[in-house]
Formats: structure tokens, sequence, C-alpha cells
């Protein structure tokens, strides 16, 4: 099962953005990014199923969480940046 994760440049934006998805019922993970991210230079990340992927996105730029990227992780470890 495919994995993906919003990143964010900070803590403070990563908290805004999982209360936003929180006040939206979209459960998320905030995490530190995985080390295989750390080179795109995001701190944190919330961490959800692919499924709520767009909606997600809709409600961060809806209520103006500034948000990096996202990403979808394979289960075989292959990540890819999903045009949202």
């Amino acid at each position: 099962m495919e994995t993906v994760f919003i990143t964010f440049r900070s803590i403070t934006a990563a908290q805004r953005g999982e209360r936003v998805l929180q006040q939206a019922n979209i459960t998320a993970q905030l995490q530190r990014t995985p080390r295989w991210m750390q080179d795109r230079g995001c701190g944190y990340s919330l961490k959800l199923k692919p499924g709520h992927a767009p909606a997600a996105v809709g409600q961060l730029r809806q209520k103006g969480a500034q948000f990096v990227k996202v990403y979808a992780q394979s289960a075989e470890g292959q990540t890819r940046e999903l045009p949202l």
C-alpha cells in the first residue's frame, strides 16, 4: 500500500497543517520527514493514506496552510512526487 507525505518547511507550518486536516476529519500523522526526503529541504511532514491526499491538499490550500510538496512512497520503497 502506498503512503503519502505532505512536506512542510517548519514544525509550526506542519502543526498548522495538522490542525487544518483534523478540523476536516482527515487523519494525518505529524512526523519528522523521512531520511529519503531530507535532501529536499523539508523538515516535517504529514503522513496520510493516499485516498485522502486530494482532499487534504484542497483543505490546506483553502485554509492557506503553506506546504512544500506531496510525495507518494510505494510499499517497495519507490517514491514519486504527486502533481496535486
